[in-house]
């Protein structure tokens, strides 16, 4: 049974239908196809899908797509794409802003009609100034603001027409120029804009704005609850004027969350794309980003996403989320389930001496320890392995407890090796490890019962399979990207160290057909998955360590 969801905004559906003013919940998620989605816009998806779904009401995907100059069918694309990979399925339908072009010009024309809307030949510069900045003070009115209907009727009739170039007239609504809401202060409603749209082509070159259509659409498509980030919620009563002065009510209503603010991380499209552009990162995809679809190439699975999501918390005050809560959440889900193999990183070989050159023997390591029925798999063993150069040491750091000179670590899963000596290039790096192995047994204890305290990974080399593994860290270096000191951009913190290639990783022959949406816990190292753009290429997901579940505990 799933766990019921309440907050606030269960509570005022919870009331609507208690005094019968709904009888059906419908919501409705409408994106830009301006860009790709990120993990901000989960919280929008999840927080209507998953309330339509609690109260068996329908959930809706409809487009935004009354901006044409900034919109592209690529990014259609990939947000019904993300939201099926999230599995928010659209039960309602799937829409179109540009859907409702005429009935918003219907509405638009029985505005001006009423005397609600007039058409301003103030630029938007001049608007601006007209408007001022002083919420106590009144805007001065447009000099053109008390045309008669039959006049702006005629000039929104002409502006449709296109006989006049773009940004020279705007239809404007008529409320009122003294309200402390600058949002009210006649705002525009539609603008000419000779673009090419990717669903109406050049039919029209007058196009509404977001805070006029939208309600309409919401309103045509019955929806009862248009529940929206916080930013919105100084255009609710633009939002709420709409629905009264064109008749649509009582629903649909809007209420407003607190959007989601992670530490380390960017979510505005404009700078996301500004990165891509520019080739800071390997597309939309890269998986540093916040997008959806570079998560998913990261590694990160729906589940983690939206678990994330509700620990974060639906609210109406702003807060920020600290990013480890997103990486505690995909450790958690891959810990009990993710199949362990064997991968060195960073590789130096090490040579058992008393172990014959062309034999080669199986032992079976746990596919994941903490799953009784998860099996074993065979891996190879031979004279010569590959281990992690950090698990040498030609002088170790006090209580060192891997490999050193005439010191004995334990093979994973199989021999105790002793060191007996190593080689070194010209520059001074270890090129080669010598050692004896403890051959009496092969289950990493020795015979005379002794007690070893290190225990360190191999793959054979015989046997690796190469690849390429990229670590991920943080894209920007500051914790706040919200709350940035004067004079700084995004720029000044980008993190140059934000990824790590290592370009000669050994792993074990069992990860020679892996495939990308795969997940491996790599032990010892953290819990990775083959790159989709790039064979060959792993991407760390997260890493073994969770210092944020100590976090959660003492809370």
């Amino acid at each position: 049974m799933e766990e019921k969801i309440s907050n606030f905004l269960t509570e005022i559906i919870d009331k609507d239908l208690a005094q019968g003013r709904v009888k059906e919940i419908h919501t409705r998620f409408p994106p830009e196809p301006n860009g790709y989605l990120h993990i901000g816009s989960a919280k929008a998806i999840w927080i209507n899908w998953s309330i339509a779904k609690q109260y068996g009401g329908k959930f809706n995907l409809r487009y935004d797509d009354t901006n044409p100059s900034h919109e592209d069918v690529e990014y259609v694309d990939s947000i019904l794409e993300d939201l099926r990979w999230l599995g928010a399925e659209p039960t309602g339908g799937i829409y179109y802003g540009s859907d409702y072009f005429d009935q918003c010009y219907e509405y638009a024309e029985q505005l001006i009609r009423e005397g609600k809307a007039y058409v301003d030949d103030l630029t938007r510069e001049q608007m601006q100034e007209y408007r001022g900045q002083d919420a106590g003070k009144p805007s001065r009115p447009s000099p053109w603001r008390d045309r008669t209907p039959e006049e702006n009727l005629d000039l929104f009739r002409r502006m449709r027409a296109g006989e006049f170039a773009d940004g020279t007239k705007t239809l404007r609504a008529k409320i009122d120029l003294a309200s402390p809401n600058m949002n009210m202060r006649d705002p525009a409603i539609y603008r000419i804009m000779r673009a090419h749209h990717h669903r109406q082509g050049d039919k029209w070159c007058i196009y509404p704005l977001y805070d006029f259509a939208h309600p309409i659409q919401d309103a045509i498509e019955g929806i009862t609850h248009s529940m929206c980030s916080l930013e919105f919620e100084n255009h609710r009563p633009l939002y709420e004027w709409v629905i009264d002065n064109l008749h649509l009510g009582p629903f649909p209503i809007q209420r407003e969350f607190a959007r989601l603010n992670i530490t380390h991380t960017v979510m505005s499209k404009r700078y996301l794309r500004k990165l891509v552009e520019t080739g800071v990162v390997d597309g939309w995809d890269d998986p540093r980003l916040p997008t959806l679809c570079a998560l998913r190439r990261r590694g990160y699975t729906p589940e983690s996403i939206f678990e994330f999501v509700k620990k974060a918390g639906v609210a109406k005050a702003n807060s920020l989320v600290d990013n480890r809560l997103l990486e505690h959440c995909i450790r958690s889900e891959l810990d009990p389930v993710a199949p362990r193999r064997v991968a060195v990183l960073d590789p130096v070989k090490l040579v058992i001496t008393n172990y014959p050159e062309d034999k080669t023997e199986e032992f079976q390591l746990p596919n994941n320890p903490k799953d009784e029925n998860a099996g074993t798999r065979a891996v190879p063993f031979t004279r010569e392995v590959w281990i992690e150069r950090s698990d040498f040491a030609e002088v170790p750091p006090p209580k060192y407890q891997r490999l050193k000179p005439d010191g004995e670590v334990r093979l994973m899963g199989a021999y105790i090796v002793k060191c007996t000596g190593f080689e070194k290039d010209e520059a001074g790096n270890v090129t080669k490890i010598l050692c004896t192995a403890d051959l009496e047994t092969g289950n990493g204890m020795p015979a005379d019962g002794r007690k070893v305290r290190g225990t360190i990974h191999w793959v054979s080399t015989a046997h690796a399979v190469d690849a390429e593994v990229r670590l991920y860290g943080d894209l920007f270096g500051e914790e706040n990207m919200g709350e940035l000191p004067e004079g700084k951009t995004y720029d000044d913190y980008l993190n140059p160290e934000s990824v790590q290639v290592l370009p000669n990783a050994k792993l074990e022959p069992a990860l020679k057909d892996a495939r990308p949406g795969e997940r491996f816990q790599f032990v010892r190292m953290g819990y990775f998955t083959p790159d989709s753009k790039h064979p060959g290429v792993y991407n760390r997901i997260v890493t073994l360590k969770d210092s944020f579940s100590k976090t959660l505990t003492q809370k």
